[in-house]
């Protein structure tokens, strides 16, 4: 099946770009130029994935994602930032994008970013046998379903938040490094001093932790993390 992917940038050049080069991969491709329209495609055709410019007029990117992400809307999204700070990248992030790419950005690792956001996304292949609960104290997954809970409290988690917390799950007591976790979950590896691992850990941990609850996540620090009672 075509995937449909839903481009918001006001920067027309960026827009159409984007369109043209989607296009030649064989994806189907709407534009928007702000978020209030992005918000509308959204509801109207579900897209496969969304590519968002954070700074828009009137409603922008990080706006957009948050009302999405509270109407339980998971589609994956690419967040674009001319940014270059820290705490703007953070700022994406924390209202529920799955991914983010500063401007001016690589054609190919859009692609790359996008591809690995699809592929995350795919249900469970037809036929397939249901997989077992993964568990770690009061800590339990769903993988086939995709669902999470603390004891009796199911977990609220996006995509990229359940993806990291099955992969150091399933490998309980392991302490996984940054390189493996980011090409098990991104598909590619930030760099040493990008902050996004250390952003959803810290998701994961508000998350899965709430008061009175033992710490399962932890920080090995040097190396990675794992998840141990």
């Amino acid at each position: 099946m075509v995937a449909r992917v839903l481009v918001a940038d006001d920067d027309r050049a960026i827009r159409e770009s984007l369109e043209r080069a989607l296009q030649i991969e064989g994806y189907d491709v709407v534009t928007v130029s702000n978020g209030a329209a992005a918000l509308t495609v959204a509801r109207e055709t579900s897209p496969d994935a969304m590519v968002l410019d954070l700074m828009m007029p009137a409603v922008d990117g990080l706006t957009v994602c948050r009302v999405l992400r509270a109407e339980a809307d998971r589609t994956p999204i690419l967040m674009l930032t001319a940014r270059t700070e820290t705490s703007d990248r953070v700022a994406g992030l924390d209202a529920g994008a799955d991914d983010y790419l500063a401007k001016p950005f690589a054609l190919d690792e859009l692609l790359a970013r996008l591809r690995a956001l699809l592929r995350r996304a795919l249900p469970p292949a037809a036929g397939g046998k249901a997989a077992d609960l993964l568990e770690v104290a009061d800590l339990r997954l769903d993988p086939a379903a995709r669902r999470a809970w603390r004891g009796d409290r199911e977990l609220e988690l996006t995509k990229t938040e359940f993806d990291l917390l099955e992969l150091l799950v399933r490998n309980a007591g392991l302490v996984l490094d940054h390189s493996t976790i980011y090409d098990r979950i991104w598909g590619y590896d930030f760099g040493p001093d990008s902050k996004n691992l250390a952003v959803y850990v810290g998701y994961l941990r508000r998350k899965t932790e709430g008061p009175g609850e033992a710490k399962l996540l932890r920080t090995v620090r040097g190396v990675g993390y794992t998840v141990r009672p």
